[in-house]
């Protein structure tokens, strides 16, 4: 099977990229904007701007992959709130592209989403939720949804919750690593405990985007971790486990802790159908802080 992945110098597309790249039988085509922050094996990488309709049909012509794994984005809420043209051109345009070079080539897409549909007055959701999204960002994943959702040829939208791991050469943070840093360096954090979610290993998201194109899966998945918890309970435990002072952790709320783009109070994923479907099972909390300690250390991968 010939995949390939956008985005793949960020989180999840790296570990994507790893995995599949050690997948026997994938014949990986890795694609970003920038060089590779990976050494691959027997994948290829090639430079690739999906804002950039002829640039897509040209890599897509080269290549000629069966799957397209979409996870490049614009995911910085706050920053998706006051940049809504940027936010729109690489979160919806790219993605229109990106669904009509597919549907042309028989490519079956596979496209990443968020909670952030969805406005946070009931969770956790599963798959039939209705979505209702509070801020910019969640208004363009929600209009890239629909567009994949209107294609005649195989579709994916995998959905997941607040993403943390590491990489090399990370140029973004994440809760999990920005607790660890802030409180290594003496920092007082404020953290909100009004605000429900499951987190997600980037590793458990890597498999779960392989797990679908692996069994040809279509429609909506919602692909998490599985226990429900603050980004307050996270920064705690992220404290506990690293042996760091819970004292620097400061308790607030929603109301106090403002941000220019509006948060949903409780999404967090019900994960039955992508367990039942796919045989998708995720870390505890506690394992992915272990995983990640490890590759901190530079131990395992």
């Amino acid at each position: 099977m010939r995949v390939l992945v956008t985005g793949s110098n960020g989180l999840l597309g790296q570990k994507l990229t790893r995995l599949l790249d050690r997948e026997p039988g994938v014949e990986l085509v890795a694609t970003g904007r920038g060089p590779s922050r990976l050494t691959l094996r027997r994948g290829v990488y090639t430079t690739l701007d999906v804002t950039r309709e002829a640039d897509i049909k040209a890599t897509l012509d080269t290549h000629r992959p069966e799957v397209l794994i979409h996870t490049a984005a614009m995911t910085q809420v706050d920053q998706c709130e006051t940049e809504r043209e940027e936010c729109w051109s690489q979160n919806v345009t790219a993605v229109d592209y990106l669904a009509k070079a597919c549907e042309v080539r028989g490519i079956h897409l596979i496209h990443l989403s968020t909670d952030f549909v969805f406005d946070g007055s009931d969770g956790p959701l599963d798959e039939t939720a209705t979505p209702h999204p509070l801020s910019h960002y969640g208004e363009s994943k929600l209009a890239a949804e629909r567009l994949v959702q209107a294609l005649e040829t195989p579709w994916t939208i995998v959905r997941t919750v607040l993403v943390y791991g590491v990489t090399k050469d990370q140029s973004r943070s994440n809760i999990v690593l920005w607790v660890k840093n802030s409180l290594e360096a003496g920092k007082v954090i404020r953290v909100v405990n009004d605000q429900w979610r499951t987190p997600t290993l980037a590793e458990d998201l890597a498999m779960g985007c392989w797990l679908v194109a692996q069994k040809k899966a279509t429609g909506i998945y919602h692909i998490s971790g599985a226990e429900m918890m603050t980004p307050y309970d996270i920064a705690l435990r992220t404290a506990e486990h690293f042996g760091l002072n819970q004292g620097l952790i400061r308790e607030t709320n929603s109301a106090e802790f403002r941000q220019p783009a509006r948060r949903p109070l409780k999404t967090g994923f019900i994960i039955e159908k992508a367990k039942k479907n796919l045989g998708y099972q995720p870390h505890s909390f506690r394992e992915g802080l272990e995983l990640l300690g490890r590759q901190i250390k530079g131990v395992g991968d």
